[in-house]
């Protein structure tokens, strides 16, 4: 019986080493929305279950300027965010239903420091760091597009 436990255990094992090894690869064939920051544009990829949620923006080592992911969560409560396997320096923009920013924090890579909206908020925009800043956005400020109608 013994000998035949082996064969079970060796696919067993491969089977857990391939969902660890994916489990590291960087989601990056989300669905796509187009958003507006004033005169600015984004192509912010849209994690909408818990598990697109829980991976996020992990494991990537680039992203264009002009991209971000947008969190879509059930409804609005407090969120938080930490930066575990995050390998990118990000900016966060906590967004209420009607797209109003209500709060904006830089994460650092790699931590687990948490980053909190004020207020409960249902959608959570993450950029590379300091994108806001240097569009001169800031929290009361409004995002314009389809999530935000």
């Amino acid at each position: 019986m013994l000998p035949m436990l082996k064969p079970f255990a060796f696919a067993l094992s491969l089977a857990f080493a391939a969902a660890a090894a994916s489990a590291q690869e960087p989601q990056m064939n989300l669905p796509r929305v187009k958003l507006a920051a004033g005169m600015h544009q984004i192509d912010a990829q849209v994690a909408a279950t818990p598990d697109q949620r829980m991976t996020g923006l992990m494991h990537r080592k680039e992203m264009p300027q002009h991209e971000g992911m947008l969190f879509v969560f059930e409804m609005p409560s407090q969120q938080c965010f930490w930066m575990k396997n995050t390998l990118l320096p990000l900016s966060i923009a906590f967004v209420a239903d009607d797209g109003t920013i209500v709060n904006i924090d830089e994460m650092a890579p790699q931590t687990l420091d948490s980053h909190c909206s004020v207020k409960p908020v249902r959608y959570v925009l993450e950029m590379n760091k300091g994108w806001f800043a240097r569009k001169g956005i800031k929290a009361g400020d409004k995002l314009a597009g389809q999530p935000f109608k």
